[in-house]
């Protein structure tokens, strides 16, 4: 390959490890599959952002609803992470 860095894909292995992608073009199949992806996640977390605001200002919430935001707010974040890495490396 002709000196491109791998590309951090927006999955992990089922064992939780990074996957990377080498490709000769952006507009690859796979590339393209991961820039979609990498849409959704953020999208989701946008999402996700929403809700947990919601939570956090209803002073009823209870114990598993914090919980259960808060657990939705780790992956997303988690996702946007690796979103944000895969595309700083990207950087020219």
């Amino acid at each position: 390959m002709s000196g491109r860095a791998l590309r951090l894909l927006p999955w992990t292995t089922p064992d939780g490890n990074p996957c990377y992608l080498s490709a000769d073009s952006d507009h690859s199949t796979l590339s393209r599959l991961a820039d979609d992806l990498e849409a959704a996640q953020l999208g989701s977390g946008e999402q996700v952002l929403v809700g947990a605001r919601a939570v956090l200002a209803d002073p009823g919430s209870g114990e598993r609803a914090i919980r259960f935001a808060l657990t939705r707010a780790v992956e997303s974040l988690d996702d946007v992470l690796r979103v944000a890495v895969s595309r700083g490396h990207r950087m020219p």
